[in-house]
């Protein structure tokens, strides 16, 4: 029976991808069947899957059809039934498989008799997220009769029917946290939504339990102290964007520090009035947020910040010894987690690396983790029994994903299967990739001037639709004031502060010019013509911090320390940039790469060539202005936005 179910279960991985969802207008895709069996087999044998899938393969569907037929596997098995558990990055890959990915294919599988009930899928997310009834009804007659904002009113109002936060709007980050789960929930209301909410993730109803990083290592780090666990036992585990997760886990593994989290304590402070504290922490903090404000520059280490931290600790110390007792719990809670965080970042602790690193938000934030992160994750995650599933597209350099392995601890017993997937696009006819003949060298006198005009070339090639992404905030901005000295007939924005609005706009005005750096690396999604040129300036290898420093010890010289480390991090990264580039099978795009040392016949040449699919290259801009005109209709070159 066993044998059966496995081989049935391999035949209608090809029948649904070669015959069911071909019928419903999906391009059959040999890696997507490929890969789809890999991981099934996987699950199947209870190992762990590398998997680096290129853009376009159709990953969702392959591991989602493998963690169906894997369930269904184990109810012939007579096992138990448990559900899948998804962690992705993204709150916007939660919401497609939940809301798209899934239904579709369970519509799917459903028709055809696959399955005989339909799949549901439930985005999980930490206790903050959600709606505590009993804080809710005391904070609704606390504000009764005060002169609250009449849209911040309404939104505690309507809290009464929305039971995920993340799905209110008008309501502040005050009210919010005073309405939320707390972290000690020991709620005895029968009605409680949360509660209720939490037995149904827990009887079986859903098939897919989908939440973030961020909550996946919560709760590992739970089991792993013998506390409550915070979701289901799950019969398989998939890790999307897992390329995410050394830097999740080291933030998990440790504390980090926002300009956000000042900002939300000094608002706390101002409404309890407490006016005076709320004002000393702001002046004490403005020249630390500042700089927390931008991403990381380049060759900015964490002492960078350091030397800013000595006012805010002495005055949190103060607020801290002059305020007990007199705040609310919540804020008390507030106040004492940023006045600790404060001290450890500023005294210090042997034990432990502190390291600068980009927020989600387009600034910096502090960081400190333990030394040994490598053995954290041996401790948590890959201790697990079932199956574990990690994918993304840029997990592996080339076939090689020893890169990743390492960072990770992930060199145990455990079967581990390795696979690669290269993208279906034609990068042969729809990319073409521009190495400067007379590059700019980096450490030239008029460097940045001369970069703005081979941007400017470059731009006028591809009449705008251009992406630049820059390693360094300080390059971002020079290039800005001189392109926007320049007059060009295109719109110029850059990512700063309002990454939305900035992104926004962008999109709104075809043939545009974007400036980018730090988080925009990867997860910015531009299909069509909107990014038809992508020019990368640098070579996106990582500074120096203290994380970098302590690997370094474990390579007998440098030269091993930038083969097994710095390089295939880089490639990774520009992997990652190349991959804002093109995003469907009908896009196409110029790829200009500035660095002098990414020069044919150049030391990192290779390195780069290796990092990026096949394409050909030029060293001309007739030849780069050619491939528009062999690519683009005539409706590209004459948008109102284009001049």
């Amino acid at each position: 029976m066993k044998k059966y179910t496995h081989e049935k279960a391999h035949e209608e991985v090809d029948r649904i991808f070669k015959v069911l969802l071909p019928q419903r207008s999906m391009a059959e895709r040999p890696e997507q069947i490929r890969l789809c069996h890999s991981i099934l087999d996987a699950m199947l044998d209870g190992g762990i899957a590398l998997c680096d899938a290129g853009t376009g393969i159709g990953k969702t569907f392959a591991y989602l059809t493998a963690g169906i037929l894997h369930g269904k596997c184990r109810a012939a098995e007579g096992k138990p039934q448990r559900p899948i558990l998804i962690s992705t990055s993204s709150i916007a890959l939660q919401n497609a498989i939940q809301k798209e990915y899934l239904p579709l294919l369970s519509g799917v599988l459903l028709s055809e008799g696959l399955v005989s009930a339909p799949i549901e899928a439930v985005i999980r997310k930490g206790k903050a997220h959600y709606v505590c009834d009993a804080r809710l009804e005391r904070r609704i007659r606390q504000v009764g009769g005060s002169h609250k904002n009449p849209a911040a009113r309404q939104a505690l109002h309507t809290a009464w029917h929305v039971l995920d936060l993340d799905q209110l709007s008008g309501m502040s980050s005050y009210d919010r946290e005073r309405i939320c789960v707390p972290k000690r929930c020991n709620c005895r209301r029968k009605d409680c939504r949360y509660r209720c909410f939490l037995d149904a993730c827990q009887s079986g109803q859903y098939t897919v339990q989908i939440c973030n990083h961020n909550l996946l290592l919560a709760d590992l780090i739970h089991r792993s102290q013998k506390k409550k666990p915070l979701l289901p036992d799950s019969a398989a585990i998939i890790i999307d964007e897992a390329h995410k997760l050394p830097e999740t886990a080291r933030q998990m593994f440790g504390v980090t520090l926002n300009a956000q989290d000042f900002s939300e304590l000094i608002r706390s402070l101002h409404v309890e009035r407490y006016v005076l504290a709320a004002e000393l922490l702001s002046e004490a903090v403005a020249p630390l947020t500042e700089r927390l404000s931008v991403p990381v520059e380049e060759g900015a280490g964490f002492e960078t910040y350091q030397m800013f931290l000595e006012r805010p600790h002495q005055i949190l110390t103060v607020i801290c010894r002059q305020l007990e007792g007199l705040l609310t719990r919540e804020t008390w809670r507030l106040l004492s987690a940023v006045a600790s965080t404060v001290s450890l970042f500023y005294l210090g602790n042997p034990e432990m690396i502190f390291y600068a690193a980009d927020d989600d938000h387009g600034g910096a934030m502090l960081c400190g983790t333990v030394s040994e992160l490598a053995a954290q994750l041996q401790a948590t995650l890959w201790r697990q029994e079932q199956p574990i599933v990690l994918t993304s597209g840029t997990l592996a350099v080339g076939k090689d994903f020893s890169r990743f392995r390492t960072a990770t601890g992930l060199t145990g017993e455990r079967p581990v299967t390795e696979t690669v997937c290269p993208s279906p696009f034609d990068y042969q006819h729809n990319c073409l990739l521009y190495l400067p003949p007379d590059p700019i060298p980096l450490d030239a006198a008029d460097y940045y001037d001369r970069l703005a005009a081979q941007i400017r070339q470059l731009a006028a090639a591809s009449h705008g639709h251009a992406l630049v992404l820059f390693t360094s905030y300080l390059a971002m901005s020079a290039v800005k004031e001189r392109l926007q000295a320049a007059a060009l007939p295109f719109p110029v924005f850059t990512m700063g502060k309002r990454p939305a609005r900035t992104l926004a706009a962008f999109r709104a005005a075809p043939g545009s010019i974007l400036l980018a750096t730090g988080a925009a690396w990867e997860g910015l999604d531009f299909a069509g013509d909107g990014v038809s040129l992508l020019i990368i300036p640098r070579l996106p290898f990582a500074y120096p911090d203290a994380v970098k420093e302590k690997e370094r010890e474990d390579y007998p010289n440098l030269r091993e320390f930038l083969r097994s480390v710095v390089i295939p991090e880089m490639q990774i990264k520009l992997r990652q940039g190349f991959g804002r580039a093109i995003r469907t099978e009908t896009d196409t795009c110029a790829v200009a790469v500035l660095d002098p040392r990414a020069a044919r016949g150049r030391r990192y040449f290779q390195s780069m060539a290796e990092a990026l699919p096949e394409m050909p290259v030029t060293g001309s801009l007739r030849a780069v202005e050619q491939f528009y005109r062999d690519h683009k209709d005539a409706g590209y070159f004459h948008l109102p936005n284009a001049g």
